[in-house]
């Protein structure tokens, strides 16, 4: 059967040369997924729907081991790419997405204020549009068709853009800037600033996609989790069921557990549920000899163990070498440096005191935060590591720009490179936005326009070690990733504490919306998605969630005093360290500095050794594991490396089981936690805003 049979495009791709014509068959079943009927409608957006009969597909076979890049660009084409044939960038899933996102943009705000980070939108977003599509069909009577799988994706893809890449400028950056200023920016230099900053994020990370999704094919953990999610709410056959049940029991269990460790006094009814029946512990604490400083009566912040299945869930994804090299990269921080350093009289950071104290100077049952201290060496690992690795993969990425050239000829090249997106889109993309962003910080912060250019510059190299980070370790290091841009502005700016904090601001929101945007790339790789079509997508959510966003920061928060009245644990250390660092670099322990330097050389060996010794690399540590471990607390490596540890022992003790069951149940993990912290900080911010409380 014709691939484009019975169906049109609206960007008709060919057949390979020397492929067979057949369908595409959907990975999670041993049968073709069939698309949904054409409801009648025509799509200005492009996808049109009409039914495919039935057909026998065989099984898909795997890749040769040792395929080259075109080999396995040519058996994704052929077995699993699927854009073109069934619906995908539709106008009610862009709609959907969006107003999804609009209301999740806005919890996150919340989220970020309240408990200083936000949750995921992706996996949460599809089910819930799966659920409301659904409902929305029933009382239609079925007239309406059901969405596809891919249509779903894309409107991830849109809730994505619209609900994470735009409130985490807002939360930490101008919720820091406003804590100095005590006085709102207006509302005029805010809108631009948002859109730009998100604008610049999508587009820096095209060049990313085919190097690190189509060539590295890094791992990113939760879009593999999305994927994974659609597949079960689309699937057909017997095994298929087993997975969607598999998820969808593991996903009631993990909303239990996110529930019932949901924030205490966020929401009154919740509350009130809480003291009738239980509450779950955010951390249980390592006391006794697990931990180092017991005998100082000293605590370590972060150490111990974190009751989520989300994040183990993550973590059976990640696989064993990169969260073993967080373990034990987290155990040599806490249960080496930090106590060797208070042994020796160095200054660590210790709650309630700005400045480093020595350790002979700490008092009984303090506080210590080992994070403040290793957050400039951590950093520094993934750093250049990335870059090294970026460099080190020239050859592989001038080959990946090809794709932005349009060849001739019905090959496989002129296949991807018209699906793919053009670099001129980039290029069309990243220079009104770099400008707009120049332009804005110089009206609103007074930013000299050379300032403004380097920053939009570092948007770059922040979006390319943020996107590392997340396609290895599931977690977005856009918050240490801006106190490097903030260290640079100490002495590109000294003393100028806005410019310091707004030229971080512009980085990390445009590492956040990258890091964003490859995420979802992956999942609609997995499932076959057309990455032209998802990246329209992910670049119409940002108007949704600047639409949405901008209002609502303004509603959530009219002053100082109802900031002041959030927690702000994320926003109060983006405020501390700009004030830190315009005192100088000497508010960076020197021994910190040192060890920025150890980290740079750990960085820079690892992807050397990696290259110049291949049969050696899957031994060796994973440079960015062992950094981010000295950015993150302990308790998020124990969590990950326990999801990987059960996941490696199931899948010894009986094989079989666990490639069935194994990702489905990792998936539902992640998805049932984060689905319902979301629904009740969405809930949350609802009653923030109609009662103030």
């Amino acid at each position: 059967m014709p691939p484009n049979a019975g169906r049109k495009c609206d960007s008709p791709v060919p057949v390979p040369a020397g492929h067979a014509p057949q369908a595409t068959p959907d990975h999670s079943t041993d049968r073709p997924r069939l698309p949904a009927p054409d409801d009648g409608a025509a799509n200005p957006l492009g996808d049109s729907l009409r039914p495919l009969p039935a057909t026998a597909v065989p099984p898909v076979p795997p890749p040769p081991p040792d395929a080259t890049q075109e080999e396995k660009d040519r058996h994704w084409l052929r077995y699993v790419y699927q854009g073109d044939r069934i619906p995908q960038l539709t106008v009610r899933a862009v709609l959907m997405g969006g107003i999804l996102g609009m209301f999740m943009s806005i919890s996150n705000l919340y989220t970020i204020l309240k408990l200083g980070f936000s949750f995921g939108v992706a996996i949460a977003s599809c089910v819930l549009s799966y659920v409301i599509w659904n409902a929305i069909r029933s009382l239609s009577r079925n007239r309406l068709s059901p969405m596809s799988i891919l249509e779903n994706n894309c409107m991830q893809s849109t809730a994505t853009a619209a609900g994470a890449s735009t409130g985490h400028t807002l939360g930490l950056a101008f919720g820091a800037l406003m804590l100095l200023t005590g006085a709102h920016t207006p509302w005029y230099y805010v809108t631009p600033f948002v859109f730009f900053t998100a604008a610049l994020g999508v587009f820096v990370a095209v060049p990313m996609k085919r190097q690190f999704i189509n060539v590295e094919q890094l791992t990113f953990p939760s879009g593999m989790a999305t994927a994974e999610t659609l597949r079960s709410l689309h699937a057909h056959g017997k095994e298929a069921v087993r997975k969607a049940i598999a998820l969808i029991a593991s996903l009631i269990l993990a909303a239990f557990v996110g529930f019932f460790k949901f924030e205490q006094g966020t929401i009154t009814l919740v509350d009130k549920i809480f003291q009738a029946t239980f509450h779950i512990t955010d951390l249980v604490k390592f006391t006794g000899w697990l931990n180092p400083l017991a005998g100082r009566s000293l605590t370590l912040k972060g150490l111990g163990f974190e009751p989520s299945v989300l994040m183990i869930g993550a973590g059976s994804f990640m696989g064993l070498r990169v969260t073993l090299s967080m373990l034990a990269s987290s155990i040599l921080l806490y249960d080496v440096v930090i106590p060797h350093s208070i042994g020796h009289n160095w200054p660590v950071f210790v709650a309630g005191h700005e400045d480093p104290v020595p350790g002979s100077s700490i008092a009984a049952g303090a506080l210590i935060l080992p994070l403040k201290w290793s957050l400039w060496t951590g950093t520094s690992v993934m750093l250049f590591s990335s870059l090294v690795s970026f460099t080190l993969q020239w050859r592989t990425l001038a080959r990946s720009f090809n794709v932005f050239r349009k060849p001739n000829g019905n090959s496989d090249e002129a296949t991807i490179a018209a699906i793919e997106v053009p670099f001129r889109w980039v290029i069309l993309g990243v220079v009104p936005t770099g400008i707009g962003l120049i332009v804005v910080n110089a009206l609103a912060f007074q930013m000299a326009w050379w300032l403004g250019a380097i920053a939009v510059a570092m948007s770059f190299v922040v979006a390319l070690v943020a996107g590392r980070a997340t396609g290895e370790t599931d977690f977005t290091p856009t918050g240490a990733l801006g106190k490097v841009t903030q260290l640079i502005y100490a002495v590109l700016a000294q003393g100028d504490r806005v410019v310091n904090l707004m030229s971080a601001g512009s980085t990390s929101a445009s590492g956040a919306a990258a890091a964003d945007l490859l995420t979802d790339l992956k999942s609609g790789y997995l499932l076959g998605a057309n990455p032209r079509k998802q990246f329209i997508a992910q670049f119409l959510g940002i108007f949704f969630g600047t639409l949405a966003i901008v209002p609502a920061w303004y509603l959530m928060v009219p002053d100082l005093n109802a900031l002041q009245a959030f927690p702000l644990p994320s926003t109060e250390i983006w405020r501390a360290v700009a004030v830190a660092l315009t005192r100088g670099l000497d508010t960076i322990p020197v021994t910190a500095r040192y060890a920025v330097v150890i980290g740079a050389l750990v960085g820079i060996a690892l992807p050397l050794l990696g290259t110049l010794f291949p049969k050696a690399a899957p031994y060796l540590p994973s440079a960015m594991g062992l950094g981010l471990a000295w950015v993150v607390p302990f308790q998020t490596s124990l969590s990950f490396a326990l999801g990987a540890v059960l996941a490696w022992l199931w899948k010894r003790i009986h094989h079989p089981t666990a490639d069935i069951f194994a990702y489905p149940i990792a998936a539902g993990f992640i998805a049932g936690e984060s689905i319902v912290l979301a629904l009740l900080a969405m809930a949350a911010t609802g009653t923030k805003l109609t009662w103030g409380t």
